[in-house]
Order: structure tokens, then C-alpha cells, then sequence
């Protein structure tokens, strides 16, 4: 169920930064009523997910936010306005073969690592390599690093996200920094993030079950 009063909130508090609800768990009407509040681009972590869900919400702006597979990719890069979870060369290169078939140019962010319990990211001290890699892709459009802070990080962590951010913002014309959820978004925007993904404060869920 839709959280009303906390959607208008977090609007209220977040002006100008992008939301992309997460929308994992969530049903189709849930997603839906979204578009009431003026939230037009929403976020999914697994592909079947995704496409069950992707033709009764089409008219919104589709994001990956998850771990996404090699085999996985021609299920959605014709659905997705965003995939903010790009992490290895392999699997830009595979963003590249489906997009090229299909003549298709595909916005990408690169997901940063910066918790060693973490299963998706690339490191900070391996992100330069990728970052040049992806530019040479042609039907790849580089915009910005995403980042999921450990739970509970310590306002050093998102220093530390805003400082790799800023050191590669220039070189490779980045405008994009994906960081805070529905616990973590206010410090997020503190150090530099424009686009947020919250998901249990938008609906009556409990703490943990949608973040």
C-alpha cells in the first residue's frame, strides 16, 4: 500500500534529486499509484521481476538497480531507460551486443564497491579501467556511478563516495551519482547524491523489507 503522506514528505525534502522508487516486492497498482505523486521512473532488482511487471507500467521510466547476469541482458535492454548496476567489462560487453542488434544506445551507470560483503560493484581502485573501457562502447552512454552504502555506514563512507565521484566527474563527464535509500537518502544528498532510490518509505512496509 501507497504511503501517502510519506511520499509527499520525502518530495517535499528532495527537491531537484531524481527518485527512482524500488519497487522490488511491489505490486502493479502499488507501482502505478506512484504516478499520482509525480514519480515517473522506478527501480527493479531481477529481471523476471521486471518483466512480469514491465507491460501494465510501461509508461513508466524503467531502471535495473540489481546484480544483473550476462544471460540476462537481452531480456531488458529494450524495456530499461537505465541500468544502474554495470560492474565488469564482460558484462558491458554484453550490454554492447544486445544494443548493437537491436539499435539501441544505452545509458549505463557503474556500480562502485565499497563494502567487501557486497555481491555487485567493482572496486574504487579497479573503477578507472572499467570507466575507460565503457567509453569505448558505442551503443553505451556513461552517465555516473551508482553506490549501496553498507547499512548503518559512517558519514565518512558517503565522503569518501562523494570524493571517487568528484575525482572521475570531470574526466568522464559524469552527471549522475545514484546513492541513498529509504534509511540513508538525506546523507546521501548531504555529499553530492542527485538521484536517490528509496523503496519502504514510500509504502507501509516494514523497516528492511523494501529499502
Amino acid at each position: 500500500m501507497i504511503n501517502s503522506q510519506s511520499i509527499k514528505n520525502l518530495i517535499a525534502k528532495v527537491d531537484g534529486v531524481q527518485i527512482v522508487a524500488a519497487v522490488k516486492q511491489r505490486t502493479i497498482s502499488e507501482i502505478n499509484a506512484l504516478k499520482n505523486f509525480g514519480i515517473g521512473s522506478v527501480g527493479e532488482n531481477r529481471v523476471q521481476d521486471l518483466l512480469v511487471k514491465y507491460e501494465a507500467t510501461k509508461d513508466l521510466n524503467w531502471h535495473f538497480i540489481g546484480n544483473l547476469q550476462t544471460n540476462k541482458v537481452k531480456y531488458i535492454v529494450d524495456k530499461v531507460q537505465l541500468i544502474q548496476s554495470v560492474d565488469r567489462e564482460n558484462l558491458a560487453i554484453e550490454i554492447q551486443k544486445q544494443c548493437e542488434k537491436r539499435n539501441i544506445l544505452m545509458p549505463v551507470l557503474v556500480e562502485v564497491n565499497l563494502d567487501e560483503d557486497s555481491k555487485g560493484g567493482v572496486r574504487a581502485d579497479e573503477l578507472q579501467v572499467l570507466l575507460k573501457f565503457i567509453t569505448t562502447l558505442p551503443n553505451l552512454k556513461l552517465q555516473g556511478l551508482m553506490f549501496i552504502p553498507p547499512i548503518d555506514a559512517p558519514e565518512e563512507i558517503y565522503k569518501q563516495i562523494k570524493e571517487i565521484y568528484e575525482t572521475h566527474k570531470s574526466e568522464f563527464n559524469l552527471k549522475i551519482l545514484s546513492c541513498g535509500m529509504s534509511d540513508d537518502y538525506e546523507i546521501a544528498i548531504k555529499y553530492g547524491a542527485n538521484m536517490i532510490r528509496p523503496g519502504s518509505i514510500l509504502f507501509n512496509t516494514k523497516r528492511g523489507e523494501n529499502k
